[in-house]
């Protein structure tokens, strides 16, 4: 199972960087992202790791949104997150 970081949750003229839009292999509805909910999750950089956790379904396509304990660095975007 891979679970990649796709986006930061936005509007349109704002982001926030404590929360991010996963996708996870597999997963291709919204009832199968609801088992997710409650995951704990880790992003991890060469010296740092942030930790968060699986919240709630974005959308129909088997999206979840994640909120971290601290802001993700752009550079997150299409990194792999592990599941805790």
């Amino acid at each position: 199972m891979s679970i990649k970081v796709v986006s930061f949750r936005r509007g349109r003229k704002t982001q926030n960087l404590q929360q991010a839009v996963l996708r996870i292999d597999n997963v291709k509805n919204r009832e199968e992202a609801k088992n997710y909910i409650g995951k704990k999750v880790e992003v991890t950089f060469s010296k740092t790791s942030i930790k968060g956790v699986i919240t709630r379904a974005h959308g129909d396509n088997g999206r979840v949104v994640a909120r971290f304990r601290r802001g993700l660095p752009g550079q997150a975007i299409t990194k792999d997150v592990k599941s805790l």
